[in-house]
């Protein structure tokens, strides 16, 4: 999905901002699952099938502040509170 983002900007007439689109497209749109997924592959070293857009976006792309393990609570989860109290 990023590399179809990265073709869209690149095709924009109006030019310069092309590796600037992509990150605000990612960081404004994207749920933080997904910025999390996308660090994975990079960091992983598998980025031979990235567009070289999201590549130089890479830096300015947000990293969730919270790990996809530690967002499992659900808002059910949240307002029952700690288990045990009642």
């Amino acid at each position: 999905m990023a590399n179809s983002i990265a073709t869209f900007c690149r095709s924009n007439p109006d030019g310069a901002r092309h590796t600037a689109d992509v990150a605000d497209h990612i960081n404004n749109y994207w749920e933080p699952r997904m910025r999390t997924q996308l660090f994975a592959a990079y960091e992983s070293g598998d980025t031979g099938s990235f567009h070289p857009l999201v590549l130089e976006a890479m830096t300015k792309i947000r990293r969730p502040a919270v790990p996809l393990e530690q967002r499992t609570t659900t808002a059910t989860d949240q307002a029952a509170g700690p288990a045990g109290s009642a």
